[in-house]
């Protein structure tokens, strides 16, 4: 059961299911931004880390790690999620400073504080959705902080299994501008029909110049990697078994719907980045990364 503090504060959005790799999504980037090659910043991470009982001893600097980089999870693990932050970071702000964009949509926004640390033009809105629970802890955290957004933040309490779009039609959202959208780390979790219903909603909301970026696995079968040291690590350490969280339907041809529909598309391995900034995780074998695509999709102007 959870008591009224808890509730009061959201934890309980963080602290089971898909809430609770928020969280280590949170402790890596923590991590990354204490690396002396750090690849990006982001100095609130480890005080979303700190203030969930979960996850409250869980490290946010890898000297805090036994055996450091080795160490399938904090190490090679968690320099995959700094890349990735860095990736997309730098996705969003090339949408809105060449690109045009002025609406940022954040799809299952997690513990992302990219209003609070990315230099935003001052007229862009960042519209943040995702569960009530998730929301509310990030803004208790936050707000002890005293944290002050660099634009305009408008956070969205809502399921993306369900009606969002109302919810972003009502705080603003105008379809008829460019918009700069971001899936990160979360079609993973999403039945295959799911997937579809949002890549075909992104595509209606998308006026010409919107910019798309999502995260997607090829794995024919997930199971394949289950001993792989990434899951076994997770699963042993913080008693995260990711593959039990992660849809296991066929996916959707994601891409193939967006070049259907005129978007223009790129996809690459992580390892194509960390060739690019010289540092992340390389493949390896029986590799849970193995399968994992960033996607780039963009609506070109006429």
């Amino acid at each position: 059961m959870v008591d009224t503090a808890q509730r009061n504060t959201g934890v309980e959005g963080v602290e089971g299911g898909v809430g609770l790799t928020a969280l280590l999504v949170a402790a890596a980037r923590a991590i990354e931004t204490h690396r002396p090659d750090s690849l990006a910043q982001d100095d609130y991470a480890e005080h979303f880390v700190r203030a969930a009982p979960a996850s409250a001893g869980w490290p946010v600097r890898i000297r805090q790690v036994p055996d450091g980089d080795s160490n399938p999870l904090w190490g090679r693990f968690a320099r995959y999620f700094g890349l990735r932050t860095r990736v997309l970071d730098d996705f969003l702000l090339q949408s809105v400073h060449a690109g045009g964009a002025r609406q940022v949509v954040l799809l299952g926004a997690g513990l992302d504080s990219r209003a609070f640390r990315l230099d935003w033009p001052a007229e862009c809105v960042i519209y943040e959705i995702d569960r009530e629970g998730v929301l509310a802890f990030k803004h208790k955290v936050l707000g002890e902080l005293a944290a002050t957004p660099k634009t305009t933040r408008v956070p969205i309490p809502a399921d993306l299994r369900t009606d969002w779009v109302s919810a972003l039609a009502a705080a603003g959202f105008d379809p008829a501008a460019p918009t700069a959208w971001l899936a990160e780390g979360l079609l993973f979790y999403l039945p295959g029909a799911a997937e579809t219903s949002l890549i075909s909603t992104v595509d209606r909301l998308s006026a010409e110049g919107s910019a798309l970026a999502f995260e997607v696995k090829l794995d024919k079968d997930l199971l394949e990697y289950r001993d792989s040291p990434l899951y076994t690590s997770t699963r042993q350490q913080l008693g995260i078994d990711l593959l039990s969280l992660f849809s296991r339907e066929t996916r959707p041809d994601s891409v193939a719907r967006l070049t259907d529909q005129g978007w223009s598309t790129t996809v690459h391995t992580p390892f194509d980045f960390t060739h690019r900034h010289g540092r992340g995780p390389l493949p390896e074998r029986n590799d849970a990364l193995a399968g994992n695509r960033w996607v780039f999709a963009t609506r070109p102007n006429p």
